[in-house]
């Protein structure tokens, strides 16, 4: 007789029936007189318990090793002494479909490294990375939900790129039919020729390429960027409102269909942030970071880590908000393309956000008038020749927009509390991870 597949998590519903449960062997304890198998699949662990009687079903439960593929058949008893659910499977059948070889390659000491190198195996073991997943997909479900009730466009630009997309940033050159090509590490010029297609508002979330060799716990090489862009925008402010209300929406679906088990998994709690969140313009960050001993080293324009820590940290002493946009960057770090501010030159209408401490977004008010553009490129030491198709957008009525860039990981990370990055992703790449 053949049995439905039934997940671990409904087993309760099927007590006293018999019924088939596919998954991997969690771990075996084979005694004098009893069998005891955990089988986990991706809802939950069960336990199979079989009395010995000298018959097949006892030497093929005998030869499992830990980590098979099987389906085991049997019926679905309660045992309120069990601590995995109140249950427990009595075996009819037991099929292995695939063995897994022994010993294992990594275990619960291994060190992420190495665990890195058996992901698939990592986050097989681990229900805390596969709920990960879960949170992402809630969490960009929750960042479409908002974009498209803003009536805002999902488009899908170019990976590959004739020329170098942002000034000075180093970017992954291939060989394309004989000349080079380089990996977008960012859609930004992609977005804003939507923009001057006429596309009200644009969204993405993809890959994004960084040829940076930075090994901190917060940089990849390849990332998921979430990308925003918006027309006919009255300032900057219009985009900072746009993405706190994104992630408000999207924050609160995840705490809402996976905050228990987060801090269950990952002892985290969900908070869901009001809006508007704090800001801060940039000047007045370092002057209250001074105020308390700040010194980084050199004349630093912009804040390292530890003034992003520090300035999170009093804010949310200030306010209680565990988010800040810091404002008005210098000319000096920001792109060419931000736009100035009409009654201070020198500085820019942009932001970072930050969340805990940590850059999430970058975004700005983009400058959209092609002559200030060249200008601007020019100060920059550009040479507009291998822009030519970027700054033609600009040259047939493009209208004032602005936008933002996220990182999907650095959210997760921030939301779960990791270590580093590399927990956030399937398979990170970074300047020494090519592999698996």
């Amino acid at each position: 007789m053949i049995h439905s597949r039934v997940p671990v998590s409904d087993l309760r519903e099927h007590v006293g029936r018999t019924v088939s449960v596919c998954g991997w062997v969690n771990t075996l304890r084979l005694q004098r007189h009893m069998q005891f198998v955990i089988v986990r699949d991706h809802t939950g662990m069960v336990q199979v318990v079989h009395k010995r009687d000298n018959g097949p079903l006892e030497a093929q439960l005998e030869a499992l090793t830990p980590e098979s593929a099987v389906k085991i058949s049997g019926r679905v008893v309660d045992a309120a002494q069990v601590k995995l659910g109140g249950l427990e499977i009595v075996p009819e059948a037991v099929e292995v479909l695939n063995p897994a070889a022994t010993p294992l390659p990594i275990d619960e000491h291994t060190g992420l490294e190495q665990r890195m190198d058996w992901r698939f195996l990592d986050v097989r073991r681990r229900p805390a990375t596969q709920l990960l997943f879960a949170v992402q997909t809630t969490l960009e479900q929750g960042m479409r939900e908002y974009a498209y009730a803003q009536c805002a466009t999902e488009m899908h630009t170019p990976k590959l790129m004739g020329t170098a997309s942002e000034s000075g940033a180093e970017v992954f050159e291939v060989g394309y039919f004989g000349r080079s090509a380089y990996l977008a590490q960012s859609p930004q010029f992609y977005k804003q020729m939507a923009i001057a297609a006429g596309i009200d508002k644009v969204f993405e979330i993809g890959p994004v390429f960084r040829a940076e060799p930075s090994f901190t716990s917060r940089h990849a090489t390849e990332f998921t960027g979430v990308d925003v862009e918006l027309a006919w925008i009255d300032g900057v402010e219009d985009v900072m409102a746009f993405e706190e209300q994104m992630l408000a929406h999207a924050i609160a679906k995840v705490a809402d269909a996976h905050g228990e088990a987060i801090a269950e998994h990952f002892g985290v709690e969900v908070t869901v942030p009001t809006t508007p969140f704090p800001r801060i313009a940039m000047a007045d960050a370092q002057e209250i970071l001074r105020k308390g001993g700040w010194d980084p080293a050199g004349d630093k324009e912009d804040l390292d880590p530890e003034g992003e820590r520090s300035i999170s940290a009093h804010i949310k002493e200030a306010t209680g908000h565990e988010f800040v946009f810091i404002t008005h960057y210098p000319v000096g770090i920001r792109p060419f393309y931000h736009m100035r501010a009409a009654d201070d030159p020198s500085v820019t209408l942009s932001f970072d956000l930050l969340w805990k401490g940590l850059e999430i977004t970058t975004g700005a008010q983009r400058e959209h008038r092609s002559d200030v553009l060249l200008k601007q490129a020019a100060e920059k030491g550009m040479s507009p020749e291998p822009m030519q198709d970027y700054l033609s957008a600009f040259r047939y009525g493009c209208p004032p927009h602005g936008g933002l860039g996220m990182g999907l990981g650095r959210v997760l990370m921030v939301m779960l509390g990791l270590d580093s990055i590399r927990q956030a992703s399937f398979l990170f790449r970074g300047p020494n991870r090519l592999t698996p």
